[in-house]
């Protein structure tokens, strides 16, 4: 039967010699379960098995239900900051307004902590111009450079070109692509309605909405 949790605490610890580590962090050196035991029980505490491999075991005199706790948060922060990738697809055609707006998204993203992985998608005759994704993927790079770094240089993958770019420290970050309700603040186009949802449906690129869902990376 499965134990989801295979930390050895107490008297589960079935070594016959073990290398004690105290509460402080002093070693205490080699002594059986039994008398280790005792010292934690002593001061109140557990008695954990923190290296299982080693030769003899090494365990530790701390709270258990602490330990436990200090654990699960450092695996749930890790596991956050390890899925957090945004994603956004644009076209080498896609248009001055869209390529505003897509820009705006990716500077929203990167302004909250995000890594982006941006993507330019290649249909029909573009295939024969991947060149030119290239490009596109310089011009992203070159105007975005006062929010991001690139940390996954442009790559060529069946019809796609893909980046991955992550935020710059907060006090360096500066945007170009002011975003307010999905319109540009600078923006004085007249199309003013609904562009937020001109976005959503990609008009120009003929693409489906950009995908800015959270991603498992690797």
């Amino acid at each position: 039967m499965g134990n989801r949790d295979q930390t050895r605490v107490n008297d589960r610890i079935r070594a016959p010699k073990i290398r004690v580590v105290g509460s402080d962090g002093q070693q205490l050196g080699v002594m059986t379960v039994r008398d280790a035991l005792l010292k934690a029980q002593s001061q109140g505490l557990d008695l954990v098995e923190i290296a299982a491999q080693a030769d003899p075991p090494v365990c530790k005199i701390i709270d258990y239900g602490k330990f436990k706790y200090e654990q699960a948060k450092l695996k749930k922060q890790k596991s956050k900051s390890a899925t957090r990738m945004k994603e956004i697809k644009l076209r080498v055609g896609t248009g001055q307004h869209d390529y505003n707006i897509k820009m705006g998204r990716v500077e929203g993203f990167l302004d909250t902590g995000h890594k982006v992985r941006v993507v330019i998608q290649f249909k029909g005759r573009e295939n024969a111009h991947k060149d030119l994704g290239f490009v596109a993927m310089q011009r992203i790079i070159e105007d975005l450079k006062t929010m991001s770094n690139v940390d996954q240089a442009p790559r060529l993958g069946g019809r796609v070109i893909a980046m991955t770019l992550s935020p710059l420290p907060q006090g360096q970050r500066k945007r170009k692509f002011h975003l307010f309700h999905g319109e540009l603040l600078e923006e004085d186009d007249h199309e003013d309605e609904d562009e937020d949802e001109f976005d959503e449906d990609d008009h120009e690129d003929g693409d489906h909405a950009d995908e800015e869902h959270d991603e498992q990376q690797d």
